[in-house]
């Protein structure tokens, strides 16, 4: 059974923007999958179990972004 969380993330400007944040949050424990939206900010992360939100939002500020909101 898989889990999803979605979040906003601001600060994108491009598809760099979109390929460090998949990177950085692809590489946080139990993750299966990042879906990045650049027109929206849409962040949607796949994962095995809930994964700690504390933990996605600090693998987007590492990547030079801020997650906004839920």
């Amino acid at each position: 059974m898989s889990s999803t969380a979605s979040y906003t993330v601001t600060g994108m400007t491009c598809g760099h923007c979109v390929t460090a944040v998949t990177e950085e949050v692809s590489q946080v424990p139990g993750v299966t999958a990042v879906d990045v939206d650049l027109a929206t900010g849409g962040l949607t992360v796949t994962s095995e179990q809930p994964v700690d939100e504390a933990a996605v939002r600090a693998a987007v500020e590492e990547a030079g972004y801020e997650v906004s909101g839920r």
